[in-house]
């Protein structure tokens, strides 16, 4: 099977996301000033909270992500073709997340169904986010020899857990859509803070030995 450094992965996932991220600013709309019709430009934008809130949420998502993908690069030495599918399925979920951001910042204040159908699309693409990262993840430490160094079956299973955790609470937030979609949000800025901490495992790694090493 043909091994590839690296390096090439992170370069093109780091182009990927931040596309991603900078699509999302463009859900901010200057009120025009034909629009205002004779309200103050400080009511305008208030009334525009939605996509401020919503662009919040999913930065700290992508750019969050964008951390944690890096840290658990740091760990990779080559990739083989499971891992770079495993990231490519990562990738389609992250670039399609600024059309459910600009579709719940559009209906998060609609009344009825059409709130909770958007906050339920957002949170099942944060689901598929989570669930291909915890993919990835698998892909990764399937096997000691993509890695700098050895990770052991425990602190691989402790660093699934931690991401399993996420997917979780993503799934719920899929039921929690059709109750009530701004608490959905909420619930999402939270998972965000959430994946701040480290997930990736710590410990339990022991040096790799070099190819013909005795």
């Amino acid at each position: 099977m043909a091994l590839t450094d690296s390096g090439r992965v992170e370069a093109f996932s780091d182009g990927v996301l931040a596309i991603a991220i900078t699509l999302l600013v463009l859900d901010l709309r200057v009120p025009a000033r034909d629009d205002l019709h004779g309200a103050s430009l400080a009511s305008a934008l208030s009334h525009q909270w939605p996509a401020y809130a919503a662009y919040l949420v999913s930065f700290l998502t992508i750019g969050i992500m964008w951390v944690n993908h890096h840290a658990m690069f740091t760990q990779v030495r080559q990739v083989d073709r499971p891992v770079l599918f495993a990231n490519l399925a990562l990738l389609l979920a992250v670039s399609f997340l600024p059309f459910p951001t600009h579709l719940l910042a559009e209906y998060l204040t609609a009344d009825g169904r059409d709130a909770h159908t958007a906050a339920a699309v957002y949170s099942a693409t944060m689901l598929a986010v989570g669930l291909a990262f915890s993919v990835l993840w698998l892909a990764i430490t399937r096997t000691a020899g993509l890695l700098h160094a050895h990770l052991d079956r425990a602190a691989g299973r402790a660093a699934l857990r931690r991401f399993g955790v996420g997917s979780v609470a993503y799934a719920g937030t899929v039921a929690l859509s059709f109750v009530n979609a701004y608490a959905t949000l909420a619930v999402h800025g939270a998972l965000a803070l959430y994946y701040c901490f480290d997930q990736l495992a710590t410990s339990g790694r022991a040096p790799v030995p070099e190819p013909g090493a005795e």
